[in-house]
């Protein structure tokens, strides 16, 4: 008998399993034992080809090449992973195997991975499918128990195929008819450019709003009360002087018990907007911080969307709320309960469970570990213990007063538990410069909010009556963690229930794609005292002034989920969802009509003048300085060098364009800080990966300074 080969979507998930199963010993990259093989992919393997590695042709921005539809799609090994993906193929082909388990994440890109692979090496071994969302012995030897027909889910497979192809010929034929069409690189995406949407039509919303006044009688009678607001300052005037010398009568007291329930654990997005929120930091250093703490152990997987755990991890629970809180310097005074039942829900768990510390925090040292990912764990670890803690319990009473037949409401507040909230409070106090909790804060009220003894009829002396002036606020700036929210919701109304993914992007994807944003050029991040606002640029509103409704808005990531799920339950053929991508795109390059006048709209490509040592790509020139223009490449020579300062230089156009080409140029006029006179040299580039330096040769005939 055969051994079975387990299939996992990255290596730590594989050592759970080969854990779980037990008896199993690492070989080279994989774990291999008596009956099974357990080895891994790290997330995708194999990409969709380019267009140039169909046909030559394809590879040229021209209309006549337009839309670019292949016949059929191929796929080519993602370089940084292919020992990878040679490994998963020798195994996959071994004599020794004779059934395949797919155990990648359960959902569709889980089942991509997979089968891209598998139908590459042209496998044929039956193949099994393990569907579980918990990395817990019990729920991985249970799974193991309930395995299904890899045929069950060649629907799931489909829909998620379509998805990848779809969305390449989007982003290839969009990106390149737009740029040809308005003469610089515009880059578009399903998700990106609906995305650049919401931010510009925020823009517009915040330059159209005209505040406008408001005015409340605000009384002091031992405690502040307010009318509703008027437009008219008379009528608040009239209220004020008809108050004076008048008394003031309790009309209704109303006192109601409140508990409130802490929030849910964090999934990846809810995480990334509390770390911008209060720690300030951007949605790709949350996730990188997070990455880093899983590959630790320290932390669960991060590319979740669920804010629940399963309910095989009810019974050890308690032991790992006890370490965490042990581990947590804030907790400090604070008693600790674990209600499980509030943050078990296995039919809200999907592909993962909900972001948790693990038990490894015990023995740890914690204190070592980057400050960005310590500020992190402690993050995850306070959601952690405030989502099992006691309610907060309160009660609040509504007060409504007269006075000169004018009516006045108030309310206070009087904290009777402070449950999760005690957590809460001591975590941001032990921050500096913490956002206060607005949730707790009450500017109004003294004493905390409390209100004094009060019955129906009681009359009240009055101290005063005075009016007091506002205006109505624009709509706020986008920061990362109202974007986040704004992304998570986007089309949401539209998308069918069942869907897959809802909103704009994933939780995976949604840092990547505000990087891609900023690194274009079509999102700032601009410091507005402690938040960091995202402002589109002038390129991006131009951008979405031409785009067609279609490639902006939500609807087409709401009517792709509707008909992916309908491929995923066999109910829509995959040719017949291509086909109407296809047909939009045809369409598209058909009939746009080209905005009138818009040879200004964007800002004119930048002029290229030469190639980044460190990388290959193109380096240009903008204000500050000449950069390369590739996305992850930071090489750099500014402007305001102090070396070229103290030599009374600067980087000109034709000086960079000699020291990229051949690594040297000769100057003339060089300042001496030492004699006070010029000299001639050659200036020499040297990068070391990190900054771009300088020195100087001299010729040894003349001499020189240096």
């Amino acid at each position: 008998m055969g051994k079975t080969l387990v299939i996992a979507e990255k290596p730590s998930v594989a050592g759970d399993i080969a854990r779980a199963i037990g008896g199993l010993k690492k070989v080279g990259d994989h774990y291999e034992g008596d009956s099974y093989i357990v080895a891994s992919a790290v997330g995708h393997l194999l990409e969709l080809k380019e267009p140039a590695e169909y046909e030559v042709k394809r590879g040229k921005w021209s209309f006549a090449n337009l839309p670019v539809i292949p016949s059929h799609f191929d796929l080519a090994p993602i370089k940084k992973s292919e020992t990878k993906l040679n490994g998963l193929k020798k195994l996959l082909k071994s004599k020794e195997v004779d059934k395949v388990i797919n155990a990648c994440d359960a959902g569709r890109e889980g089942e991509l991975i997979f089968r891209t692979v598998y139908c590459l090496v042209g496998c044929s071994k039956p193949i099994l499918r393990l569907w579980i969302s918990s990395m817990e012995d019990d729920a991985i030897r249970s799974g193991f128990q309930q395995l299904r027909s890899g045929r069950d889910y060649d629907g799931l497979h489909q829909s998620a195929l379509c998805r990848a192809k779809a969305d390449w010929l989007v982003g290839i034929n969009a990106t390149r008819y737009f740029s040809l069409t308005y003469g610089r690189t515009l880059n578009i995406g399903r998700v990106m450019s609906p995305t650049l949407a919401l931010l510009v039509q925020r823009e517009a919303e915040i330059s159209a709003f005209v505040a406008e006044p408001f005015y409340t009688v605000q009384l002091d009678c031992g405690f502040p009360a307010a009318t509703d607001r008027m437009k008219d300052r008379k009528d608040a005037d009239a209220i004020a002087n008809a108050c004076k010398g008048k008394t003031v009568t309790v009309k209704s007291v109303e006192r109601k018990e409140k508990s409130e329930k802490a929030p849910a654990l964090y999934d990846l997005t809810s995480l990334q907007r509390d770390a911008n929120r209060v720690l300030g930091y951007t949605s790709q250093q949350t996730l990188d911080y997070l990455q880093a703490l899983y590959e630790k152990k320290l932390c669960t997987c991060p590319r979740t969307d669920s804010r629940y755990l399963t309910s095989d991890m009810a019974e050890g629970l308690p032991v790992l709320v006890n370490l965490v809180a042990n581990a947590m310097p804030f907790r400090k005074g604070i008693a600790i309960s674990c209600d499980a039942g509030a943050v078990i829900n296995d039919k809200k768990v999907t592909d993962h469970h909900a972001v948790i510390p693990t038990r490894n925090l015990q023995n740890a040292d914690l204190s070592g570990l980057p400050v960005g990912e310590r500020m992190i764990l402690e993050l995850v670890a306070l959601r952690l213990l405030c989502a099992v803690a006691e309610p907060h319990t309160y009660s609040e009473t509504a007060v409504t007063v007269e006075c000169a037949g004018a009516a006045f409401t108030t309310k206070g507040k009087t904290v009777k538990r402070p449950g999760w909230r005690a957590l809460d409070a001591a975590y941001r106090a032990a921050l500096k410069n913490a956002e206060p909790d607005k949730e707790t804060e009450d500017k109004a009220l003294p004493d905390g909010g409390r209100l004094p003894e009060l019955s129906e009829g009681q009359t009240l002396p009055l101290s005063g009556a005075t009016v007091k002036e506002g205006k109505t606020s624009p709509p706020k700036h986008f920061t990362e963690d109202t974007l986040l929210s704004a992304m998570e919701t986007a089309g949401k109304d539209d998308m069918p229930e069942d869907a897959e993914r809802q909103g704009l992007g994933t939780p995976a994807t949604r840092a990547g794609i505000l990087e891609k944003l900023v690194s274009t050029g079509f999102l700032e991040r601009k410091k507005s005292k402690k938040a960091v606002q995202l402002m589109p640029s002038k390129d991006a509103v131009s951008l979405i002034t031409v785009l067609p409704e279609q490639l902006q808005s939500p609807l087409l990531t709401a009517e792709w989920e509707h008909r992916l799920s309908e491929i995923e339950r066999g109910e829509l053929s995959p040719e017949d969802f291509m086909g109407g991508i296809c047909a939009m795109l045809r369409e598209l390059v058909r009939t746009y009509q080209v905005i009138k006048g818009t040879e200004y709209l964007f800002t004119p490509p930048r002029e290229v003048v030469g190639k980044c040592p460190r990388c290959g790509g193109d380096v240009a020139e903008l204000q500050k300085g000449f950069f390369c223009q590739t996305e992850s490449c930071k090489f750099a020579i500014w402007k305001n060098n102090k070396w070229w300062a103290a030599k009374k230089k600067q980087p000109t156009k034709a000086l960079v364009t000699a020291l990229l080409k051949d690594g040297r140029t000769r100057i003339t006029g060089c300042y001496s800080e030492k004699t006070g006179k010029t000299y001639d040299a050659t200036v020499v580039l040297e990068d070391d990966g990190r900054y771009a330096n300088f020195k100087l040769e001299f010729d040894r005939q003349k001499g020189g300074a240096k």
